[in-house]
């Protein structure tokens, strides 16, 4: 295992083509649904981080036939009926999307399991799905009353609900309607928030009939999913680490192809626009019911701009990257109504400024974001990851602009999401000017 890393680029340009890797959240639900669906389903484009490998090995715990050929996964699978009930503990990994979304899954299956993940999972809140699914039927036993794993599920008949969302959370939406496939009578969906929506374009892929208007979605139970062809679009959260470093890095002007722009994902797309970058959209088509295409970015003058309210949910992945983006925009940038940062893999507000600081950043935590005055000249460091892959790639874009060295800790978390993150990287850094 390596310990850290240390980035030395001197003063790079970057030049180049990078094909974006698969989307993570999409990847996971392609096999949750080819699972779920009778019949085989073949996925393009898969993603196999660790996150997304989880996935699939709790699903072959349950006696799904999946086979893996890099990208290409065929799935065969005679629906959720015919599942075996797993003779050991189903692991998550680091994955928050797997967790929580099999809860929803399971909560409706005619089988018993445990699900736990590693340390970082055992402290993330599971109530915001253990709750609503509680209400449905469903029968749950976790650490204090279902807020942490292991949860132990028992797999019964469900009722349908009518459910206000309290946060913008495209995981406890997809809870809910993942168990309302299995439950009696239609459930409905209520968002304060319009939160990614993968699992609804999914749920019409593979021949569900689901109504979404406004930030209303409904679905009536017992419908049957058909295994289908799922093409993966590249993952945008991904590609956001290379949109920002093609803005901020001199003398570079990168093309990143395959990238999904489902505009539920486009929230940083909207924010380079407004802080001024040199930014292009490109052969734009759809697939599976996901948009995708190619961007092209290059060196800009960016400005400080304001980050808060129906944008969060669309960017709140890349709030790490927006952040270091921000430290070398011109005037203040400011971020808010993200509290949800505090429940990710860490707490990401405190994560990511005190890195930055580190770095000779003028940035400071607020309540529910943070406020960067910029431009400023970042210098070297030792950085922490905290374990958490978007403040590891987070840093190593940092070593692209500061005068001397970064050192980050745990390089290898970065896998969760992007196992090629630094081969790409290497491929597109030019010498030093």
């Amino acid at each position: 295992m390596v310990t850290s890393k240390t980035l030395d680029y001197g003063q790079p340009s970057l030049q180049g083509t990078i094909r974006i890797p698969g989307d993570k959240s999409v990847s996971h639900r392609s096999i949750m649904f080819g699972s779920i669906a009778e019949g085989t389903t073949t996925v393009e484009g898969f993603l196999q981080s660790d996150d997304c490998l989880s996935t699939i090995d709790c699903f072959s715990k349950l006696g799904v036939e999946i086979t893996v050929d890099g990208e290409y996964v065929r799935i065969e699978s005679n629906g959720i009926q015919a599942w075996n009930e797993p003779n050991e503990i189903l692991y998550t990994g680091n994955s928050g999307t797997t967790t929580r979304l099999m809860l929803g899954i399971l909560a409706g299956s005619p089988i018993s399991s445990v699900l736990i993940g590693d340390e970082s999972i055992q402290k993330r809140p599971m109530k915001r799905v253990t709750n609503p699914l509680k209400q449905m039927g469903a029968k749950l036993i976790g650490r204090e009353n279902g807020q942490y794993t292991p949860i132990a599920v028992e797999g019964t008949s469900l009722q349908s609900i009518h459910y206000k969302m309290p946060v913008a959370s495209a995981q406890v939406k997809s809870a809910i309607l993942l168990a309302a496939l299995n439950a009696e009578g239609e459930t409905v969906v209520e968002e304060i928030e319009t939160s990614r929506d993968h699992t609804e374009k999914m749920l019409q892929h593979f021949g569900a009939s689901v109504s979404v208007e406004d930030r209303t979605i409904r679905l009536q139970g017992g419908q049957k999913l058909t295994g289908t062809h799922v093409v993966v679009p590249g993952d945008i959260s991904s590609a956001a680490f290379f949109l920002a470093a093609g803005a901020i890095v001199p003398n570079t002007k990168l093309t990143l192809t395959n990238v999904g722009l489902n505009p539920t994902r486009t929230g940083i797309v909207d924010v380079l626009q407004a802080m001024g970058a040199k930014l292009c959209i490109n052969d734009s088509e759809n697939n599976s019911h996901e948009q995708m295409g190619t961007i092209e970015i290059e060196t800009s003058e960016v400005t400080g701009t304001e980050i808060g309210g129906d944008l969060i949910p669309r960017l709140i992945d890349e709030i790490p990257i927006i952040a270091l983006l921000a430290t070398q925009a011109v005037g203040k940038t400011v971020i808010k109504n993200a509290e949800e940062l505090k429940v990710k893999e860490t707490n990401r507000i405190d994560a990511v400024v005190n890195e930055l600081k580190k770095l000779g950043a003028n940035i400071t935590a607020t309540d529910d974001g943070m406020i960067i005055e910029g431009p400023t000249s970042l210098h070297g460091g030792e950085l922490k990851t905290y374990g958490d892959h978007r403040i590891g790639m987070m840093a190593a874009i940092a070593a692209l602009i500061t005068s001397s060295a970064v050192t980050i800790d745990n390089p290898e978390c970065i896998s969760v999401s992007y196992p090629n993150f630094f081969e790409q990287l290497d491929s597109v850094v030019l010498a030093s000017l």
